[in-house]
């Protein structure tokens, strides 16, 4: 008995601590739990902070249409068929970019904007972001970047940011507040940013299609061939299952019209 009373006082005190715990840097990773073939999922359970900074994740459950963004790490040949596919489909995308977009193919990066995507940012080198305490350090890493974008292309990036692998604080999302940037997440992606394990075609495809839902804001990334190769057949099962796709203009529109609410 004394030792079952003991584990419980033991429990009670540690656990609160593992679980429970919570400050302004504390780390979170982003997260969604599928709740059935194309259902909404559940987007982070502890929602209440992130939109308190103006977090936007997932569109309304009233209607039926799909984000579609990409996380640009570097501007690969399949990044350009990616363009190529969404110009002759007339979707608009986002895509979150870093450096070496810019860097190494300064023409790609002007066509995003050419091409009415918007053109987002990723972070300048691709930190864990919760690390960086500071504030000015913190927005160096977001405002070196349009410096950088604007520098070569001539073309403001949109104030969008979502923090590398999805991991973030509530400070972080703070400081993306105060200087006006929209945290951006999820509330689906996959594993296809490995170049070197590309999931089978008819997988990617049927994952993708069941998880489709209302108010989706798809994660991609445009390095993968996998994705090259099936993007132009989702777009169409999806407008034939009565989707369309909109612009992170519009999700963060639904989310202010939810506070004026």
């Amino acid at each position: 008995m004394k030792k079952i009373f003991l584990f419980l006082i033991m429990f009670c005190f540690l656990f609160p601590q593992t679980v429970f715990a919570h400050t302004l840097t504390t780390q979170y990773d982003w997260y969604f739990k599928p709740k059935g073939i194309n259902t909404r999922p559940v987007v982070f359970d502890n929602k209440e902070f992130p939109e308190k900074y103006g977090t936007i994740s997932i569109g309304s459950p009233d209607e039926k249409i799909i984000y579609l963004t990409f996380d640009a790490g570097y501007a690969s040949d399949n990044l350009v068929k990616i363009l190529d596919i969404l110009k002759e489909q007339n979707v608009t995308a986002a895509f979150f970019i870093l450096p070496a977009v810019i860097e190494k193919k300064p023409e790609v990066a002007e066509r995003l904007a050419k091409d009415g995507h918007i053109v987002a940012n990723h972070s300048f080198s691709h930190k864990n972001m919760v690390q960086i305490t500071d504030k000015e350090t913190f927005l160096k890493e977001i405002t070196d970047l349009e410096e950088m974008y604007y520098s070569y292309t001539g073309y403001q990036m949109s104030k969008y940011f979502r923090p590398p692998a999805g991991r973030f604080s509530e400070q972080n999302l703070m400081y993306c507040y105060e200087e006006g940037y929209t945290p951006t997440f999820w509330s689906f992606a996959y594993a296809d940013w490995d170049n070197n394990a590309q999931k089978k075609i008819e997988w990617a495809k049927k994952k993708i299609l069941d998880n489709v839902h209302n108010g989706m804001v798809m994660l991609l990334h445009p390095n993968s061939e996998t994705n090259t190769l099936i993007l132009n057949d989702v777009i169409n099962e999806c407008r034939a299952q009565g989707y369309r796709f909109g612009t992170l203009d519009e999700l963060k529109a639904y989310y202010d019209s939810k506070k004026a609410d």
